[in-house]
């Protein structure tokens, strides 16, 4: 990031980031297939951690909050550096390439949440479309709490604002109303709560 900010993207080549981090070309194209992989190298672990995400067991009208775990996982990556992620997020907008990129890697996350998605609903009414729109949704709806956060340059103090904006989309998304047994009631505000407290701690 550095030397895209000091040269620009389009000057800096793969041997320029290769001297700079102290190897070989052969060493950098072992860890990216590309100098743009280099960018956002963290898609692969937040695809990894959706993947291992598992949502305790919750009752059918509340499973479409189970990609919104996943989702989350995801924007902790951001959270975890975000002066990184504010400089990264600024030079995808300025590189067409880059822009190109980010979408593809962003349908993988649709796809993954789309899928997990469809095993829940498997057997259910219209559970293939249900599965479909609720995925896209949770998509969206992550990188626009996302992006706005990033675009006001990734503030700690806005954080928790941009949290509870996404956490909006469940209340938007298709289905019925949730109606929890009275033995279930506010489990599913305690959890998110202790998830919010341990991303905090993270």
């Amino acid at each position: 990031m550095r030397l895209f900010r000091t040269r620009g993207y389009e000057e800096t080549t793969v041997d320029d980031i290769a001297a700079a981090a102290g190897v070989g070309r052969r060493t950098f194209f072992r860890y990216f297939p590309s100098k743009e992989d280099a960018i956002s190298p963290d898609h692969e672990v937040g695809l990894a951690r959706s993947r291992r995400c598992s949502p305790p067991p919750i009752p059918p009208s509340r499973r479409r909050c189970s990609s919104c775990e996943r989702a989350r996982t995801v924007f902790q990556l951001y959270a975890d550096d975000p002066e990184l992620s504010v400089e990264r997020f600024r030079l995808t907008h300025e590189v067409a390439a880059l822009r190109d990129r980010e979408s593809a890697r962003v349908d993988h996350y649709r796809r993954l949440f789309t899928r997990r998605l469809r095993e829940r609903f498997a057997g259910e009414p219209d559970g293939d479309l249900r599965a479909a729109v609720t995925g896209a949704a949770v998509v969206a709806a992550h990188n626009l709490a996302l992006r706005a956060w990033l675009a006001s340059g990734g503030r700690p103090d806005q954080l928790d604002d941009c949290r509870a904006r996404f956490r909006k989309v469940v209340d938007m998304l298709p289905g019925e109303p949730a109606r929890e047994e009275p033995a279930l009631q506010g489990v599913t505000e305690r959890l998110e709560a202790a998830v919010a407290r341990l991303e905090r701690r993270a």
